[in-house]
């Protein structure tokens, strides 16, 4: 049976240190990058890697077209439109590192993003952030998507997964609420997911079409699994989760 609860967080509340089976930090430092640069999976890997975390990634040479995960060091926080889709709207990867994850949430795609760990383990939490795509989408509104007001939401899922393939819980974070839209790196925990060997990430929004949603469903994340967060972010955040009993 599963227990529902929200959990407010204020991001200047310090997170402890490195707690065991935090093994493995995925700060996405370790892969390399022309300036101002992406990968998209256009090569055929079929994902990528960082310290032993695997990154899903699904690219269709006859459309040019990709989901699932790419990475990213574009600086230019500005930008709008589908151009932008690989620029973090922070303008650098967390705490003003060059290189961090971006995922896109296609509604044709057979599965969602995916990270997959080595050994099943806890996890305890990742950064994320709006793209410049989604963001100024949101703000703005464009051809396809509305301004948010303050009924809107965009709220991102992640679901974790143990080595049976068993869900372990879920935690939701608002990438926009209302007008309130994320422009800055923010923590969010993930402990409550218990251990995983694998998270899917999927995307929704109050906008919503005859093809699905409008809003652009991209995300920024990086420093995932990191043994502790920063404790100079004041700002603060609602969340909910989902998770069995014996799974917090």
């Amino acid at each position: 049976m599963k227990r529902f609860f929200a959990l407010i967080f204020c991001m200047g509340v310090f997170f402890a240190g490195a707690v065991n089976g935090f093994a493995q930090m995925a700060d996405l430092e370790d892969l390399v990058l022309n300036p101002e640069s992406f990968w998209n999976g256009d090569d055929g890997s079929g994902g990528f890697v960082s310290n032993g975390v695997t990154f899903g990634n699904s690219y269709n040479a006859d459309w040019s077209s990709w989901d699932g995960f790419a990475y990213s060091n574009i600086t230019d926080a500005t930008s709008e439109g589908y151009g932008a889709q690989y620029n973090a709207i922070a303008g650098s990867g967390a705490d003003g590192s060059e290189i961090y994850a971006v995922a896109y949430v296609s509604a044709f795609a057979g599965t969602l993003p995916t990270i997959t760990l080595e050994t099943e383990q806890k996890v305890t939490g990742a950064y994320f952030t709006n793209t410049n795509y989604a963001y100024y989408s949101m703000t703005k509104g464009d051809d396809f998507a509305k301004k948010f007001t303050a009924e809107d939401w965009f709220k991102l899922t992640i679901t974790g997964l143990d080595a049976d393939g068993a869900e372990t819980g879920i935690v939701e974070f608002k990438l926009a609420d209302g007008t309130q839209i994320v422009n800055d790196w923010i923590w969010v925990d993930l402990t409550a997911l218990g251990a995983v060997k694998q998270l899917t990430f999927s995307l929704t929004s109050t906008d919503n079409g005859d093809w699905g949603m409008n809003t652009p469903s991209y995300f920024c994340m990086d420093s995932f699994n990191n043994a502790e967060k920063d404790d100079d972010d004041s700002s603060c955040f609602i969340r909910s989760v989902s998770s069995r009993s014996g799974n917090q």
